[in-house]
């Protein structure tokens, strides 16, 4: 499963929209139904109003009806692990638990790096710290 995560990744990664750094990023997400949902970054002119890959797998998943993230892989450029955000960490923190998977590959699919979500986030607040 996670080679095709990785290919969803890559795959979304190249239908990016980027027109203005050039920073192609895409990603994928399994539900709890082991459906598999990717999304890709899209800049806007304006640029605090862009879309990050992560933001977009979550929005394709919530859509097709799934509620719980099982693993996340994160494809960027270069050498560098290309980690998500931190809005983007809270938004994956809504829909996973601290020991999700997160493992962030680059543009041939190599994986530079993978953690868990508790150490992306650690003391999260997520939905639980409302009850």
């Amino acid at each position: 499963m996670a080679d095709a995560m990785i290919a969803a990744a890559l795959a979304a990664r190249e239908r990016s929209y980027a027109a203005y750094s050039r920073f192609r990023v895409g990603a994928c997400v399994r539900c709890e139904r082991g459906t598999l949902h990717a999304g890709c970054n899209v800049e806007n002119a304006a640029y605090p109003e862009g879309v990050c890959a992560e933001a977009g797998a979550i929005s394709a998943m919530v859509l097709s009806g799934g509620r719980r993230i099982e693993a996340v892989v994160i494809a960027g450029g270069g050498g560098a692990p290309c980690m998500p955000c931190g809005g983007c960490r809270q938004k994956i923190r809504e829909f996973a638990g601290p020991d999700t998977p997160i493992r962030v590959v680059d543009d041939t699919g190599t994986v530079l790096l993978e953690r868990s979500l508790a150490e992306l986030l650690p003391d999260s607040f997520g939905p639980d710290s409302l009850l």
